[in-house]
């Protein structure tokens, strides 16, 4: 099992990166929450790993501290929350805002989070409770699909490809970002931007 990862960031296109460590590429699925503390390629960084093994692929995703790591564990072992709406949760608020969300029973906040109903956000709240006291206290595309396309990419184009990856449609990515789009904006701002405004709404 790969526990932990340290290597220099070679590539970062959000929601992915590619880790290299010792001379050896890992491609990793990162939240946003992860993403956004990230510092730019070509520099050393270290994340908390998680390995999914599936019958098509192995998929390892990156956490920027051991709390959202565990957070992530916890919310795969929620009734019919999978891989790409745990990382829509973390990437949409943090996990102690997340944590404070199922304290107070917000389900109107949970909702607004990509892939969450109702019942969803109620579901997450009660196998969740229990769970979050300890932890707080102390199918996704892969990633050389993504990286090695020959499409022509823009910050824009970028964005709204990672908020798709989230689990956002793609009509609702779309108009997410260009809500916030500015000229000049990096593609990471664009994606912080977009989050932040969909989470104030309501």
């Amino acid at each position: 099992m790969i526990g932990r990862l340290r290597g220099e960031i070679a590539i970062k296109q959000a929601p992915h990166l590619l880790l290299d460590v010792n001379g050896v590429g890992y491609e990793i699925e990162a939240p946003m929450s992860t993403f956004f503390k990230l510092p730019e390629s070509g520099q050393q960084t270290t994340l908390y790993t998680h390995l999914a093994v599936r019958d098509d692929a192995h998929v390892l995703y990156g956490f920027a501290t051991e709390s959202e790591r565990a957070m992530f564990r916890s919310l795969l072992k929620v009734n019919g929350v999978g891989a790409k709406m745990a990382l829509g949760i973390l990437s949409g608020m943090s996990a102690e805002a997340f944590a404070q969300c199922v304290e107070a029973e917000d389900v109107a906040s949970l909702v607004r989070l990509p892939g969450i109903g109702k019942k969803t956000a109620q579901r997450l709240i009660v196998e969740m409770r229990d769970r979050l006291g300890d932890m707080l206290g102390g199918s996704a595309p892969a990633v050389a699909g993504v990286m090695e396309s020959g499409r022509p990419q823009t910050p824009v184009s970028d964005a709204v490809a990672a908020l798709v990856s989230l689990g956002y449609k793609a009509p609702d990515a779309s108009r997410m970002v260009k809500a916030v789009a500015q000229p000049g904006m990096a593609s990471e701002a664009l994606i912080r931007a977009a989050l932040q405004n969909t989470a104030h709404k309501g």
